[in-house]
């Protein structure tokens, strides 16, 4: 085996085995969906236990890792998962570690309540607003419905219904109106975001009374985005690049939503950071760097 000398491990008062140190750090890090499992050589990796959207504290990680012998990696904030993937992993590196320290990383924990959780997504009702006047009139076909509610399906929602309006400002601010008074729980308005002087969705959304959070993403593809709020209900105004693309910001944005986050002006800003999809031939997202960047 190569070995010379056979080594007994006496474990002193206040020492902690590394298998041991694991599985508290472990315990102590799991937050609602998510289960830790028995160590192996030291390590605890840590699972989802539901589908659903990882949320990290990731202030409490970094207290963690500061801690001399504790790690946690972890996967990026804001991963969509489902039940049995890996999300992170723990240990310590001596053998042995001082009880000091596992105790400092559990009481980490307890102040933050949660150091990682798998947020389930919620079951909405989206109301969809097709705007422009070829589709209206039926001069073109509409895609755009089919592709919002692949979207909003494949997380347990559902489209409560499409509705087809011509490029008029009023009309479209009252069908928003209306579909949150039927109960949407969240609004998707596709077309007419752009700059060409019929382009009127974007003023449409200021005119039903939803308060903008930002209109402009940077991010690419969906860089004229708009995300706006019609009291706790959102509505996006979504580019025309939403249909000719597979991956575009609303894909950033829409788990976090339909997870009930509340996203702000700070974080849509922060998503410059690992914003630029690369338009890669063959498309391997969530499995590459496009929205990966920002720590929000």
């Amino acid at each position: 085996m190569g070995k010379e000398n056979v080594y007994v491990l006496s474990l002193e008062p206040g020492d902690v085995h590394e298998d041991e140190a694991g599985m508290r750090l472990g315990a102590a890090v799991a937050g609602p969906g998510v289960m830790a499992c028995m160590p192996k050589e030291s390590r605890v990796n840590l699972f989802a236990d539901r589908d659903g959207f990882l949320k990290i504290n990731i202030q409490a990680l970094e207290s963690i890792n500061e801690l001399p012998d504790v790690i946690l990696s972890t996967l990026p904030n804001n991963t969509v998962v489902n039940k049995g993937d890996l999300l992170a992993g723990t240990k310590v590196i001596p053998l042995v570690v001082n009880e000091m320290t596992i105790a400092r990383a559990e009481n980490i924990c307890r102040q933050a309540c949660w150091i990682l959780e798998v947020a389930p997504f919620r079951s909405y009702k989206a109301g969809v607003i097709i705007t422009g006047n070829e589709v209206y009139e039926k001069r073109i076909r509409d895609d755009f419905g089919f592709v919002i509610a692949e979207k909003v399906e494949s997380y347990g929602s559902s489209v409560m219904r499409v509705e087809y309006v011509p490029d008029n400002a009023g009309t479209i601010a009252e069908k928003i109106k209306k579909m949150v008074r039927d109960g949407a729980g969240i609004i998707f308005a596709t077309g007419g975001m752009s700059v060409d002087p019929d382009d009127v969705t974007p003023n449409a959304i200021r005119m039903s009374g939803a308060v903008v959070e930002k209109y402009g993403a940077p991010a690419l593809p969906g860089a004229m985005l708009m995300l706006a709020y019609l009291d706790d209900v959102p509505v996006l105004g979504i580019p025309a690049c939403g249909m000719f693309f597979k991956i575009t910001v609303v894909d950033l944005l829409l788990p976090r939503l339909l997870a009930g986050e509340r996203i702000t002006r700070k974080e849509i800003v922060a998503l410059a950071h690992g914003g630029l999809c690369r338009m890669c031939p063959q498309c391997s997202y969530p499995n590459c760097t496009f929205g990966k960047g920002t720590c929000f």
